[in-house]
Order: structure tokens, then sequence, then C-alpha cells
């Protein structure tokens, strides 16, 4: 047997040990003298020296008389600094009392018919008028991005910039806003788009003014639901030509990727809008696992596809549930429309959404706590947008390990729909019948879907931990819109072995339990059952 080698490393001399130390000292206290000069640029914000922004504005306007609104600044920094030919107008406004937190403005639970939100005053909008450019000092982000005085002064400008614009010959001039500090404006209001120049710390916008519009009239937060329809034509403010003249371009969409089990319910989907007589679009995004015999399917249901790369949610694990489940990013992708009504393919709509295509996104109906519901949500595609979520994903973490988690994080101002939009098929202790409200708009399946078992009733009766998702009256409905498909679209509505397996399996446990609502004794007689579909 051959001698071992004598090893050629060196040994740990005590040098190098000082060394080790020496660096791992000098980090520390990189590190220390780092966060120190963090804080102390969040504490105590540099003051715009730069006057880029004008330059900018002046050039965009062919004139250097330019009415200047400040917003969460002191006049006397800049009065002196900006060779403007115009005024100059510090804006007052009360600061929102610090009592008010941002779970006041995004309460859990509300009373629909009679909620109230907490007051964010406003200046008084006719001291000021005939605005060429708003100019606000974005407040330090202590609380993130659910701070209440941000988002106050992020409205203070948005109100402004409509209400006191200035006018010429009848066509609107335009109107900028400029936002100064490390954070720049919320993006839920002043989006990437209208960004037409990011210069050292100012943000300069030129915000599409229509949509501003629709933003002020919306409720402070999710305190209470959004307004009444009518509501939104009341306020009277003069409009684009260009504007004026644009049709909006809208759609609903879904996505099936990575495995077929929800085909069938994409297909009833369809149907179930159709039925009701839209007047939009309806978009599916499908990855290559769909199969051309599904594509065919979907197609024949009325879905236009559009074939998608799936996108892999960086903090799950492989083959997880919610390994492909940031795939939902795609939808900031339709940029051929200005807004779209994502809906999950386990619901089905039972009277028309075509009327909230009038609110902003994001709407939804509300979760818990302070989130929203992403199952049912109306979006504002981006390209800019889609591209901050795909580079934000890997840094910003998902509370629930999935998409809704992660869109709750990067929209935190969001506009609250009613829950009948979003009917959750979940039923506590004290709704013994659980049976679906005649009045509701869509209903969201929760627990086994209704073609994952046979027709003859809901299966998530037979397993105790899902009752609480029962519902005889939801299980007719879906089973009622299958009905009228043709039957060349029901060949996607197989049921599996794993299906099929997975049925008898909870059935007979139900029976061996003897549960006392008894849907194991029902008689099987699904026509799936016998020929397999």
């Amino acid at each position: 047997m051959a001698a071992a080698k004598p090893s050629k490393r060196k040994p740990f001399t005590f040098s190098a040990i000082i060394f080790l130390a020496t660096l791992i000292t000098f980090n520390i206290q990189y590190l220390i003298q780092l966060h120190q000069d963090v804080q102390n640029a969040v504490n105590h914000p540099k003051p715009a020296t730069s006057l880029n922004w004008f330059e900018f504005v002046a050039r965009e306007l062919g004139d250097e008389t330019i009415n200047i609104a400040l917003v969460n600044m002191d006049e006397a920094t800049l009065t002196d600094k900006i060779p403007t030919k115009g005024k100059i107008a510090k804006v007052d406004f009360n600061r929102v009392d610090e009592a008010v937190q941002w779970s006041h403005l995004y309460p859990e639970w509300i009373d629909e018919t009679n909620a109230k939100c907490p007051n964010v005053p406003m200046p008084m909008f006719e001291n000021y008028d005939q605005l060429d450019v708003v100019v606000a000092r974005v407040p330090s982000d202590e609380f993130g991005l659910k701070d209440v005085f941000r988002l106050q002064v992020n409205l203070v400008v948005a109100n402004l910039l409509v209400r006191c614009g200035r006018v010429q010959s009848g066509i609107s001039r335009p109107i900028f806003a400029v936002f100064i500090g490390d954070s720049g404006p919320m993006s839920e209001i002043f989006r990437c788009d209208d960004l037409v120049l990011h210069d050292a710390d100012s943000w300069i916008h030129r915000p599409q003014l229509k949509r501003i519009r629709q933003i002020v009239l919306m409720p402070v937060g999710s305190c209470q639901l959004n307004p009444p329809l009518e509501h939104l034509g009341e306020e009277r403010w003069i409009e684009r030509e260009d504007e004026r003249l644009k049709q909006p371009r809208e759609a609903y969409a879904t996505i099936v990727h990575s495995t077929e089990t929800y085909v069938c319910g994409a297909i009833a989907l369809a149907r179930s809008i159709i039925q009701l007589n839209t007047t939009k679009d309806l978009i599916l995004l499908a990855d290559d696992h769909i199969s051309p015999k599904s594509i065919n399917g979907l197609q024949s249901a009325g879905w236009k596809i559009k074939r998608i790369q799936r996108i892999r949610n960086p903090h799950s694990t492989k083959n997880s549930y919610n390994e492909w489940n940031y795939s939902k990013l795609r939808l900031w992708q339709l940029i051929e429309y200005d807004k779209v009504i994502f809906i999950d393919s386990d619901f089905i709509v039972t009277r028309s959404l075509d009327e909230f295509f009038k609110y902003p996104g994001i709407s939804a109906r509300g979760n818990n706590k302070d989130r929203f519901n992403s199952g049912l949500m109306l979006l504002e595609p981006s390209l800019c947008t889609f591209r901050s979520l795909m580079e934000k994903r890997w840094l910003v973490r998902s509370y629930n390990g999935g998409d809704q988690g992660f869109l709750n994080e990067m929209f935190p101002w969001w506009h609250r729909l009613p829950n009948k939009i979003n009917y959750l098929t979940y039923f506590d202790d004290k709704d013994r019948d659980h049976i679906i409200p005649s009045d509701v708009y869509a209903i969201h399946y929760l627990g086994w879907k209704p073609w994952w078992c046979y027709r003859d009733y809901d299966c998530n009766w037979d397993s105790l931990q899902n009752h609480k998702f029962a519902s005889d009256s939801a299980n007719n409905i879906w089973w009622e819109v299958y009905d009228k498909a043709a039957d060349n679209k029901r060949g996607n509505c197989f049921l599996t072995p794993k299906m099929h397996t997975r049925f008898w399996n909870n059935r007979n446990k139900a029976k061996e339990a003897n549960l006392p609502d008894g849907h194991w004794r029902i008689k099987i007689r699904d026509p799936r059952l016998n020929n397999g579909l």
C-alpha cells in the first residue's frame, strides 16, 4: 500500500489569522458606516439643487412663463432660483393627522353600504389656477410604501393637475408633475409610462389626465367601496382633444399554464362571460404545456390565445404548487389594451362585469388585513410596470408565497370593489345551507373544482376539511353553464384517473365516517362515469 502523500497546503499561520480578523473588522465598520449613510440620506434628504426639470419643461412648452405650484416644499429655497417669468405658489394644506394609520385606510372589513374613510386634507383648489407644473417633495419612506403622508402628497399633486391646469384655445396645455426626492412618486398614481425624464433626484411626469381624473374620484383607500359608476361622470374637467376621441381598449383575461387541469374551467368561464353579451375581447395566456387539442377547445369556447413563457416564482421550491404562479405577471404585457379584468379560471360569471372597466387599476375585492384578492382584479397593462415587477420579484417576498402576496406588496394602494364581484365559496359554521346569493356577479370556486368531480354533487362534502368550500348551489350553477357548451368543448372536461381515484377514495371515507350531510349516498349518474369524459 503506497504511503500517503504529504499535504501541500501550508499551515494556517498567525499572520493569516491577524489578516482575516482585520478584514472582518474593516467590513463590519464599512457596513455600519453604510447603514449610517443610508439613514442620514433618509432623515436628511439633499436639497433640490438641480433645475434641469425647469429647463426640460420650458423646452417642452416653448415658453418660460411657467406657473408653478410647490407641494411639501419651502418656496424660499427655490423661488429665487427658478428662472420663470410666471407665478410660483406654495400650496397650503393641513398635514393628515398622525393618528391616521395605513390600517385605517385599509381595514380588513367594511360596511359596504355605509363606510367612511378618515379625513385626508386637501388644499383650497380655487386658490391655484392655470398651473403648468406641480413640484412636490416626496416624503422620506419612513413607513415604506404604506406611508399615509406620502399618499397625501401624491393625491394633492394629482388633484392640482386635473383641477388647476392652464387652458389655451380650448385645448388643454400640457401640465407636468415633478417629484423631488430619492424614492420618487407612487407608481399606483403616477405610472412609469408617463415618466418623461429622471434626472438626479427628480422625476418628471406628463400624466394622462383622463386617468388621473379617475384616480382622484376614488376613496383614499379601501375604507370605502369605489363610488357609484354614475358619479365618475359628475366632475367637469376640460379634456385634451386626443383624450376625448380615443376609445378605450378593454379585455377579459385568464391564464392556463403548467398543467391542463384548469382547461375545462377556462372553457366554462368563457361561456359564462359570452352568454352575458359582453362587448369586450377574451384573452387567454397559455404556455407550451397546453396541448393543441386543449388550445382548440379554448379557442372554440371564445378565447383568443396568446402563447407565453412561464415565469418562475424565485422564492418557491421545485415542483411546488406555486413554482410558476408568477406567470400572472404576463398580464401587464397586454399593452394592446388600456384595461384588463383578470379572472382566474376557477370562476363563473353570473352578471355582466363590463361596467367595472370604468374604474382604475388596481381594483379588486378585499381579502384579509389590508390586502386584495388577486383572483379577479382590474389592472392597467404597461411594459415598464412589467419590467419593474420582473426586477423586484427577486427582492420582494410574498406574504403567502404566491402571486397574490407579491402583487399586494407591489400595489399597496388599491381600490375596493364589492365582495359580490368575487364571491368566494367559503361558508362558516353559521351558514348551514351554503346557498349562493342571487345578486353576485362572479363565483370563485375554492377547494375541489366542479369539473374535478362527478356532476351529481359538490365533492367537497366528502371531506370534513373541505366542508367550508362545499355548495350544491354553486355546483349546480357551474354545471348549468357547462351544459350549454357545444359537444366539441366537452371533450376537454374529462376526469383523469387521478381525479377519479381521489373522488372515490374521499367518497368511501365519507361513507365510513357516516358524514351527516349524506352526499355520499347520492347515486352517481354523471355520463363521464362510463365514457371517461
